[in-house]
């Protein structure tokens, strides 16, 4: 819950601050009064329209970045993932599996897995929770332990 919480409130922010930005160049280009003679200046007109793209622009780049931000965050404590891995292999696709990158929170509470190439659209990236005893999957018996 906290997650989506904090993406609800970088929107907000993003929202709120290119609103006042709209607005803050409405003020500075004031509507026509002369209905007579409307695009009296065409000039205004043109510099109001640069000014308005811009603004959308921006909120464009801002977004952008939200959602890249917010895709490489643990999903329990909101902190940046960490530690990249490389796994598997294109020349050892059979033994090992397709590339992939993986990034972990840095206080173990899960891993983030995505593919390396998107061939076919956006593959989703998976989220594996990790179990809340660390030291449970560390300490436990290998595979190998029953050796006679």
């Amino acid at each position: 819950m906290r997650y989506w919480a904090w993406f609800a409130a970088k929107l907000a922010v993003t929202v709120a601050g290119v609103g006042a930005l709209v607005a803050w160049v409405s003020r500075l280009f004031p509507p026509e009064n002369d209905p007579l003679a409307p695009l009296n200046d065409g000039a205004s007109f043109l510099l109001c329209d640069l000014a308005l793209l811009l603004c959308f622009l921006l909120f464009a780049g801002a977004l952008y970045l939200n959602i890249r931000d917010q895709r490489y965050r643990c999903r329990v404590c909101l902190r940046r993932l960490r530690m990249p891995v490389e796994t598997g292999s294109w020349s050892s696709i059979l033994q090992f599996g397709r590339p992939r990158m993986e990034y972990i929170c840095p206080y173990g509470h899960g891993t983030l897995r995505e593919d390396e190439l998107h061939i076919s659209g956006l593959s989703a990236a998976e989220w594996t929770a990790n179990s809340d005893d660390i030291w449970a999957e560390l300490c436990a018996p290998g595979k190998d332990s029953d050796r006679d």
